[in-house]
């Protein structure tokens, strides 16, 4: 349209906005790890069976026929996996310690409970340090 002027965003909108993307990623961060050391139901594997396990499917391999051989190479690519994934522990005591820094304006500008929070699996005393209480939201 002739005559409009782009008006560009000040700098305390764009501070704002690159405020709210940090937090979020950092909200996220912390979620997505608490959501990874979520027991899991069943007896918890420890790096010992998952290593026994692989110890046997190596000796099975040797007598199988072309059927089984190809779903224990899987089951020995999933282990491997897994043990990776048990040996990168996840420092979530940084993670927590951010995130409780973050937290509270975010929910506050999120429109984010205390109740939604616990729902995802963050402890009480995660969010009484964010300053986050129940009766907020």
């Amino acid at each position: 349209m002739a005559g409009e002027t782009k008006t560009s965003m000040s700098q305390n909108h764009k501070e704002a906005l690159a405020l709210g993307r940090a937090e979020g990623r950092v909200v996220r961060a912390y979620l997505e790890a608490l959501e990874a050391q979520k027991p899991k139901r069943g007896r918890k594997r420890t790096k010992e069976s998952v290593s026994s396990r692989l110890e046997d499917i190596e000796t099975e391999l040797q007598q199988a026929d072309p059927i089984q051989r190809l779903q224990l190479v899987q089951e020995k690519l999933d282990l491997n996996e897994e043990l990776e994934q048990m040996e990168s522990v996840t420092d979530l005591q940084s993670l927590e310690e951010e995130f409780q820094k973050v937290a509270k304006g975010y929910a506050m500008r999120k429109g984010i409970s205390y109740a939604a929070f616990r729902e995802l699996g963050v402890p009480p005393a995660v969010l009484k340090e964010a300053n986050i209480s129940r009766t907020e939201n």
